[in-house]
């Protein structure tokens, strides 16, 4: 497999209180996208820049653009948290929320 036939995941994050939500944007070697969203579901899209803009409209953040204080910002560190993994989807499905818990 060459690199034009290869698919590219990028992990992109939302922040309600003390929980993480988590998406993971694919782009397929063909230009089309998918989402793989916090409920387990897969969003198709015509392109990469179709569903960015989706996720920017849901107010999700690409977690590989942030810096410390962006992340702070959103009430975490860069430091403790990273995106979910899992063997498969379905088993990402119960990791794409995380609670921060407690905060000082």
């Amino acid at each position: 497999m060459n690199d034009s036939e290869k698919t590219v995941d990028q992990w992109w994050l939302a922040s309600l209180g003390n929980t993480l939500i988590w998406a993971r944007l694919r782009t397929r070697p063909a230009g089309t996208a998918e989402v793989l969203d916090s409920d387990g579901n897969t969003l198709s899209y015509d392109s990469e820049d179709t569903a960015r803009a989706a996720l920017f409209d849901a107010e999700f953040v690409a977690f590989g653009g942030l810096d410390e204080e962006d992340a702070l910002i959103r009430g975490f560190s860069l430091h403790e948290v990273q995106p979910p993994q899992a063997d498969s989807d379905d088993a990402l499905r119960g990791r794409m929320v995380q609670s921060l818990g407690a905060r000082a």
